[in-house]
């Protein structure tokens, strides 16, 4: 199902929560990617949705329970690099090969405890499991 209008915008019905939360740049970037997608492989939902969310990871990383702008443009982690076929970790929208003080930060304003004695790849994975905390309480307070 499109996930877009006729006149090309994001259909909020349609939106990943996640993505109800974030700027209309992140959701244009899913939805156009997705409905181009969608339509390339003969209506492959799964595949399409892969697609979108590796397209919304370069220009937009996952903050607590929603998409922010990136500062650089880039893949964010190893599967958003690869192409079809790509079995690689991902980070689940944190940007993985942004610097350490970048995801110091981000764990900062996530309010991540141990923060200033953590490793590049112990940030990625504490500011992982703080969004998947803060999305799960979006939707239960939804």
């Amino acid at each position: 199902m499109p996930k877009t209008t006729r006149a090309g915008k994001p259909k909020q019905s349609e939106l990943p929560e996640t993505l109800k939360r974030s700027d209309a740049k992140a959701q244009r970037t899913f939805t156009k990617t997705y409905d181009s997608a969608a339509e390339e492989y003969d209506g492959d939902e799964e595949r399409a949705h892969r697609v979108a969310y590796a397209a919304l990871k370069h220009t937009h990383e996952k903050v607590g329970d929603h998409w922010e702008p990136k500062e650089e443009y880039g893949p964010s982690d190893p599967q958003a690099e690869g192409g079809a076929g790509t079995d690689r970790p991902t980070a689940g929208g944190v940007d993985a090969n942004a610097s350490k003080q970048h995801l110091y930060d981000v764990a900062k304003r996530l309010d991540v405890p141990g923060r200033s004695s953590m490793t590049k790849a112990e940030l990625v994975e504490a500011i992982q499991k703080a969004n998947d905390r803060a999305s799960r309480r979006a939707r239960e307070g939804s």
